[in-house]
């Protein structure tokens, strides 16, 4: 139950930066995108302070083999840079261009009730559930 509440919380707090820092905000994601026109540099600051956050955790994390509840570490076990991971990237940003959205932002818009994040959202999972698809027909 503690792992469950922790989760909550986690995504809470992951949410209501997204929202604070504007990354919800598909204008302010494609001007940070525009680097040759109207360029809006405040995301990278918020990539930078999220980057700030996150690494000293991370190598915290990598001595451990629990986590503070208790439960198992679960960290990548690759770091090799191949096609599979920059064919992902490539995909990841031309999405994240044309619709102004990522994952974690295009989840918290849900709760506007705009039409676009949904439309944005179902098409996230189409194209997740057709990736599972290839992998495992690919697999056979």
């Amino acid at each position: 139950m503690n792992t469950l509440i922790t989760a909550f919380i986690a995504g809470l707090l992951f949410g209501i930066g997204l929202i604070v820092s504007g990354m919800t905000n598909p204008a302010k994601v494609i001007g940070f995108l525009d680097v040759t026109g109207a360029w809006d540099p405040s995301l990278a600051l918020v990539m930078a302070g999220a980057i700030l956050v996150a690494f000293p955790a991370f190598r915290l994390a990598r001595g451990r083999q629990q986590t503070c509840l208790g439960e198992p570490m679960q960290l990548p076990a690759s770091s090799k840079v191949d096609k599979p991971l920059l064919t992902g990237a490539l995909l990841f940003g031309i999405g994240w261009g044309l619709a102004g959205y990522c994952p974690g932002p295009i989840v918290a818009s849900l709760a506007t009730g705009a039409e676009q994040p949904w439309i944005i959202f179902v098409a996230m999972l189409a194209g997740m559930g057709l990736y599972e698809l290839y992998r495992r027909v690919a697999a056979r």
